[in-house]
């Protein structure tokens, strides 16, 4: 594990199932200086064999953790105010919340997301990403993707950097 000093921000993913969404994350992690927590069990090996193909060779390169489970990781958050839950769930869309540099984005299991009782606790906190055609959710890696690029874009867009 790599460790940043000052991280854009934090992905977080609880019990990851699909070692091609994690390493594709991991990528986009790395292109936006982002630390990633995994939290739980995960569905796969944390192996060169596992992430190599969608993560390639940045790999390296990416500050990650596991934490053993939502506690556990809870107790490295500073600021539980800045914790932001993505569900296609929650009632208050992405481009409505305020970013800024270290939030924490948290995103649920590819087959199940979040838990209902997670994203009611955080209710104000939770976020979904508008979608406007026939589909239940998004791929988890393109969904992180969107919320983090989105967290990029206002923070530039106040000048901050």
């Amino acid at each position: 594990m790599n460790s940043s000093s000052t991280p854009q921000f934090h992905i977080v993913l609880l019990e990851p199932e699909i070692a091609n969404n994690t390493g594709n994350i991991g990528r986009t992690c790395v292109a936006t200086a982002t630390d990633l927590h995994l939290i739980g069990k995960l569905g796969f090996e944390i192996t060169d064999k596992n992430l190599k193909r969608a993560g390639l060779d940045y790999w390296q390169y990416l500050s990650w953790y596991h934490h053993q489970n939502w506690e556990q990781w809870l107790k490295q958050v500073p600021d539980p105010s800045r914790i932001f839950l993505f569900s296609a769930k929650a009632r208050q869309s992405v481009f409505q919340s305020q970013f800024q540099k270290g939030d924490w984005l948290v995103f649920g299991k590819e087959t199940e997301g979040l838990p209902e009782e997670l994203v009611a606790q955080y209710d104000k906190k939770a976020l979904s990403i508008p979608q406007y055609g026939p589909v239940r959710s998004l791929n988890l890696a393109n969904a992180v993707t969107v919320a983090v690029y989105e967290a990029i874009r206002q923070i530039e867009a106040k000048g901050i950097s």
